[in-house]
């Protein structure tokens, strides 16, 4: 909890990790549309499905361009304009009258989640770097918890406004005026370059742990994805849960857990260090997915939450990791690192629906607790312990 009062303490922190609340406040407050946007454009459950790819991609299809612009305008500059003009772009989708303007304003609205997501991670990394502290894992905390804000205060406003556009405008001009009070803290903030003795080549040696952190967080982020789509469904036709209540249960639980993991896990790496911390986490995940498997409601639900809190910590540190190779810009390397780990995202709960259509729903969760613990052995022999 360290890290969470030094953010609450200090108006510098806070100014940051509010843009990782208002990035996910704006998620959750399109996620709760999705429904009516289909409803309103008559599409299909594969039509909304594209739709909703159109946004990975426009993420995707930016990272590689992220680097740029950072170092053209500045991390904080790029921070700042990113979350601005994703607000006005998640207005966009609401307001399309076809299809097809639905899937090119969502591929606008994940160019826009992109340059965010890249260019606040490496503040918050070029901050500890500078200043000596550790807040990337509760940084992402107020991530998780943005989702809670936008789900919480967008099924309010639902019932009050019965107006997508007027309920997405005033939220966001609500998160554009609360970071416009804040900006000014990391505004001016650029990357720190570091020299190599070849300009503009990177050896072999410099990438090869970078493609070690993007394993790990394609194997992460593909199992957070994976129950995120999977859980529900896991507890309605594995555990065979009989109320339609219960069956959200274990992703709640999960999401519980995996907020307050992330706001204790700076704390923690700052005893034992980044590497431990990951493969304490992939070990904790690998137990609560033994527990899943018990086929019980109860030890169910308490696996969920035992792999929240071990998933929680592990993506924010391996970007700390990323932020810290030597010999890479930090945006770059965050920028590889986030964009496989996004990959694994997407594909996950698609490997995770091709495994239950030809062998079963709980044999998809016996693979993921096969490559969780892959991940823990590749964590345990390739990252420094030290």
């Amino acid at each position: 909890m360290k890290s969470l009062y030094l953010i609450l303490s200090n108006k510098r922190y806070f100014s940051i990790v509010w843009v990782f609340s208002s990035l996910n406040i704006m998620i959750g407050t399109w996620v709760l549309y999705i429904p009516k946007v289909k409803e309103k454009l008559q599409l299909d459950d594969s039509q909304i499905g594209f739709a909703l790819f159109c946004l990975a991609l426009g993420l995707l299809f930016f990272i590689p361009v992220v680097p740029i612009v950072t170092k053209k305008i500045g991390l904080g500059r790029s921070t700042f304009f990113g979350i601005c003009i994703f607000c006005i772009a998640f207005i966009g989708p609401l307001i399309a009258p076809s299809y097809e303007a639905l899937c090119t304003s969502l591929f606008l609205v994940g160019i826009f989640s992109g340059l965010t997501d890249i260019a606040m991670n490496t503040v918050v990394s070029e901050m500890e770097k500078a200043d000596g502290v550790n807040f990337m894992s509760a940084a992402h905390g107020f991530f998780s918890l943005g989702g809670a804000i936008g789900a919480l205060v967008g099924s309010v406003l639902m019932g009050v406004l019965n107006s997508p556009f007027y309920h997405v405008l005033i939220m966001a001009i609500l998160v554009i005026m609360t970071n416009i009070l804040l900006f000014r803290r990391y505004f001016k903030i650029r990357e720190v370059e570091e020299d190599f003795k070849e300009k503009g080549k990177l050896p072999i040696k410099l990438l090869k742990p970078l493609f070690i952190l993007g394993f790990l967080a394609m194997v992460i982020m593909g199992n957070e994805g994976a129950i995120e789509h999977w859980s529900s469904i896991y507890l309605t036709e594995v555990v065979q849960v009989t109320s339609e209540n219960l069956a959200g249960l274990g992703f709640t639980v999960f999401s519980i857990m995996m907020t307050i993991g992330r706001f204790f896990g700076d704390s923690i790496s700052a005893k034992i260090g980044s590497a431990k911390i990951v493969i304490l986490g992939c070990s904790l995940a690998a137990v609560g997915y033994v527990f899943v498997l018990l086929n019980s409601l109860l030890l169910s639900v308490i696996g969920f939450g035992i792999i929240g809190l071990g998933l929680s910590v592990i993506v924010p540190e391996l970007m700390r990791i990323a932020g810290n190779t030597k010999g890479i810009v930090a945006s770059k390397s965050i920028s590889f690192v986030s964009g496989v780990g996004f990959v694994g995202f997407l594909l996950g709960p698609v490997i995770l629906g091709y495994i239950s259509d030809s062998f079963s729903l709980k044999m998809s969760y016996v693979f993921l607790l096969s490559v969780t613990l892959i991940a823990t052995c590749i964590a345990i022999f390739k990252l420094k312990t030290k």
